[in-house]
């Protein structure tokens, strides 16, 4: 029997399950197989920056697949639609009966894959799926009466629980002997996406790479949940474009992580922090095959679509070219434009400016982060889009509103953030930049060009508060 791995976001060897278990049932060799779908992708706003990761990353994939005796074909078909004949064409074309994958969970991928199991069987083709894009699978977490949690304090809890029954990896998969069939070259343009502002210095691909950020992270895990919030600091893992395209895997890093916290779930306060961002990651997708209205532009609390977005143009370029008038937003905004990054406590204030200060629909922003976001992922996107906009799963009320001259007066007190992003404010005190009347007196006395507020701040929230109280009380 020769088999295939359709190989998706899972660009990696080790800790594979699909491909684990392909060279483990596959006398006859295992091919690899990728499909480039450029039509789909920009249906599905993926970044530029992401599409190119995903091909710098299957070159790295495809050499050390080699090393294996395994060789990585690229198909190409503009739709998801097209991937069945694509797959059963393959299969029979190199004389393969069996197709191994790791599964999606959203829509239009669900859909993609039904569809292909569906062609594969009246073909004759087996095809086996395996969880491996989160730690828990989605649908094992529920609550006694058998629902699924809606609020992540409890969910956290029963993760908490279940969490190390998973951890285990895949082995790495033996070599074969060298088929008779060559790799393919990798794409270097892919129609429809510009790569010409990608920062390879900054996204070097490659297994090897996602382990030594892994294990840097680790070495000083211990102080995570005292610098994740400072945007100036180094401080996170910068392993989310990495997981994104499954060039490491959650269970890699939560192996690490409890390896680091003394091989428990919960202990030391930085990497019991952070394994509650692996969880996150995993409930947000949990939420996700439990309401798959949430990927189909629809809010989590459905009365929350009644809701009066505004849908003002000019505020919104505003936003997105980071020229908003409030430093931290700017400073943010432009991070996200210029690396295809955003530090995860300025997706919050960035987000919840753009939905509470300005009352523009979180549709608007999610696709735009989606389009720029080289870690862009569906689940976790929406969710924390979700989230900030308080249409989400979010205990907390509507009336949490974060004031960007808190957050940055907090979390960048010394403007070292917002300085290197916004160098016009060079000159501005730092005590300025926490200030609003401080800082419109200092633009003007030193004559910098820097955009005037787009919305004072008390106006933009008490219009949030007035547009969510008038939906009543089950828009809590």
């Amino acid at each position: 029997m020769r088999s295939i791995v359709w190989f998706r976001r899972d660009l990696r060897i080790a800790d594979n399950a699909a491909l684990f278990h392909a060279t483990g049932h596959s006398g006859n060799g295992v091919i690899g197989l990728f499909v480039v779908t450029p039509r789909q992708w920009l249906e599905h706003a993926e970044a530029d920056c992401k599409v190119k990761f995903w091909l710098d990353n299957l070159a790295e994939l495809s050499a050390e697949l080699a090393k294996l005796g395994i060789p990585l074909r690229i198909e190409t078909t503009d739709w998801f639609s097209g991937i069945p004949a694509t797959i059963v064409n393959f299969a029979k074309k190199h004389e393969c009966s069996a197709v191994f994958l790791n599964r999606e969970y959203e829509v239009n991928e669900l859909r993609r894959d039904e569809a292909v199991a569906s062609a594969c069987q009246k073909a004759d083709i087996m095809v086996r799926r395996f969880h491996d894009r989160v730690i828990v699978p989605p649908r094992e977490i529920t609550t006694k009466e058998g629902k699924f949690y809606s609020v992540f304090t409890p969910y956290r809890r029963v993760w908490d629980s279940k969490a190390l029954d998973y951890i285990e990896s895949s082995p790495r998969p033996a070599g074969q002997p060298p088929l008779d069939i060559k790799p393919s070259k990798i794409p270097v343009k892919i129609p429809g996406f510009d790569f010409s502002k990608f920062r390879d210095d900054l996204w070097r691909p490659g297994e090897a790479e996602a382990r030594h950020r892994l294990s840097k992270f680790c070495s000083k895990i211990i102080n995570y949940n005292l610098a994740r919030d400072i945007p100036s600091a180094a401080g996170t893992s910068l392993l989310s474009p990495y997981l994104a395209a499954g060039v490491i895997s959650p269970r890699q890093c939560l192996a690490a992580a409890v390896a680091s916290n003394g091989g428990q779930i919960v202990g030391g306060e930085g990497a019991t922090t952070w394994i509650s961002e692996l969880a996150w990651r995993d409930f947000y997708t949990h939420v996700m095959v439990a309401c798959p209205r949430v990927s189909m532009h629809q809010p989590f609390k459905l009365k929350t679509d009644a809701l009066k977005w505004r849908t003002c143009r000019h505020d919104f370029e505003a936003w997105q070219q980071g020229q908003t008038g409030y430093p931290i937003v700017d400073a943010g905004m432009r991070q996200l434009n210029q690396t295809g990054w955003m530090h995860n406590r300025l997706r919050m204030v960035t987000a919840m400016f753009l939905t509470k200060n300005l009352l523009i629909d979180w549709r608007w922003g999610e696709r735009y982060f989606m389009r720029m976001l080289i870690d862009g992922d569906m689940a976790a996107n929406n969710g924390g889009w979700q989230w900030s906009a308080s249409t989400g799963t979010d205990a907390v009320p509507y009336f949490r509103i974060f004031n960007p001259f808190s957050q940055s007066k907090r979390f960048d007190p010394e403007g070292v953030f917002i300085k290197k992003l916004c160098p016009e404010l060079g000159s501005v005190p730092k005590s300025a930049l926490h200030d609003p009347k401080k800082l419109t007196a200092s633009i003007k006395e030193l004559g910098i060009d820097y955009p005037d507020y787009v919305v004072d701040y008390q106006t933009g929230r008490e219009r949030a508060l007035a547009a969510f109280k008038s939906l009543g009380s089950s828009s809590t």
